[in-house]
């Protein structure tokens, strides 16, 4: 039994930064017992849409019978919510004692600590192999190439599309960010890939004819023949593959959505070759029931007849996408926003509050948070934003004026804070 809770763990693996590269961390796991090997994975790489892919893969796999197992990074309340085995989050006594054998085996073989990443990426192998997981869905943190989660071999591979993010770490060009998530791929190893832009399409074919993958690309394997939009409530949707034709009702929000389920239903395909039971209904059956929190995700504000929506866009690509479903909603909206320094904010902020009624600039609690006052010189009128520094009392500013639609975006960092202060004043979700 772990002496220490796993958040004070963590606290002191969080100096290491970040670690692109894999010859520690295999050393690790083989001192582990190369827990990676237990459970089938998909890897899924991309810049915007790589959680909810990987989410709505778990829920199909869930709603077919098979014992799931979902990773993905960062995480908005708690630690746990990364590893997921059947839907239901790690509990922090079990996490605070894998952490535990996983400093444990480093410290044994002679190792360098793990990060905080590559230790809860550690952890995830433990535990999906400890609950004879078969379907382990990892969502790639950085990258691809140097990611921990490539450690597993993957039974299938998904890139979503990409965008500039993280240019310090993958490069500074859209050719180069793709080649580095191109690393999840294996030859004679299925992939699915989804639209890209050109540039980003172009390096990835170079990539995939390199390395020999089994390439299917959305767009191509499915086809959206009919999308209901239904604004904060999802979409009614119609897809046809070689396979079947669909009609799927998607709880989701947001055009890209739609993009993303085609990739989750492609994929399914794939693994139904392996697990027969991924069957039409089990697709229909995960597809509805997959839900992804702080992604256009809609609370109602008891006693203030206000609808908060929470997204976690943090990068331009994303801000964009959020923009796009506020102009298609066509509702008045005021925005609460903060951002990491390391961020874009010149292109993420103006699309999302230039068409804001009020904005209110905050900092996520994270050392790495931009100071709000800087972001007003990304407005084009700085004066009108108000700085509210502190995450819960910007909140308490933006409800000041009971507006009927409040949208929080910029960093997963203060959607998550700001999804459990509203939690904890009784706000219900839209989408239950």
């Amino acid at each position: 039994m772990a002496s220490r809770p796993a958040a004070e763990i963590l606290a002191e693996l969080e100096p290491l930064g970040v670690r692109l590269g894999l010859d520690p961390f295999r050393r690790l796991l083989a001192a582990l017992g190369s827990p990676e090997r237990a459970s089938a994975a998909v890897l899924v790489a991309g810049t915007n849409g790589k959680g909810s892919v990987a989410a709505m893969l778990d829920s199909i796999g869930r709603a077919a019978g098979l014992r799931t197992g979902l990773y993905t990074s960062p995480h908005l309340e708690s630690y746990g919510e990364r590893i997921r085995t059947r839907g239901e989050p790690i509990d922090d006594e079990t996490l605070a004692e894998r952490l535990t054998c996983v400093l444990g085996a480093a410290r044994i073989a002679g190792l360098p600590p793990p990060t905080v990443f590559e230790a809860l990426t550690a952890v995830a192998f433990l535990h999906f192999a400890a609950l004879g997981v078969e379907l382990a869905v990892l969502e790639v943190g950085l990258g691809g190439r140097l990611d921990a989660t490539n450690a597993a071999e993957p039974l299938l591979s998904i890139v979503t599309p990409l965008g500039l993010d993280h240019r310090a770490e993958l490069g500074s060009t859209l050719a180069a960010i793709a080649r580095e998530k191109a690393g999840v791929l294996r030859k004679r190893i299925a992939a699915v890939v989804a639209a890209q832009p050109a540039v980003a399409a172009a390096a990835l074919a170079a990539e995939t004819r390199r390395i020999g993958a089994l390439v299917r690309h959305v767009g191509v394997e499915v086809t959206v023949e009919a999308a209901e939009w239904r604004g904060l409530d999802g979409h009614r949707l119609r897809l046809r593959t070689p396979r079947a034709l669909y009609e799927l009702d998607l709880a989701l929000a947001g055009e890209h959505q739609v993009d993303n389920a085609a990739a989750a239903v492609c994929a399914a395909e794939l693994l139904a070759e392996r697990w027969p039971s991924i069957d039409t209904a089990a697709i229909g059956r995960g597809i509805a029931g997959a839900r992804w929190p702080g992604r256009l995700e809609a609370f109602v504000l008891p006693g203030s007849g206000t609808t908060l929506l929470l997204d976690a866009a943090h990068n331009p690509a994303g801000c964009a996408a959020l923009a796009k479903f506020l102009a298609r909603l066509a509702a008045p909206y005021h925005l609460l926003f903060g951002c990491l320094a390391d961020k874009d904010a010149a292109g993420m902020l103006p699309a999302l509050a230039t068409p804001a009624e009020r904005v209110v600039l905050t900092r996520p609690r994270s050392a790495r948070a931009q100071d709000p006052g800087a972001l007003a010189r990304h407005l084009p009128q700085p004066a009108s934003a108000l700085v509210v520094a502190a995450p819960e009392a910007a909140l308490d500013e933006a409800l000041s004026r009971r507006p009927a639609l409040l949208v929080v975006a910029g960093s997963i960092y203060l959607v998550g804070e700001l999804r459990a202060a509203a939690l904890a004043r009784g706000a219900r979700a839209r989408c239950a």
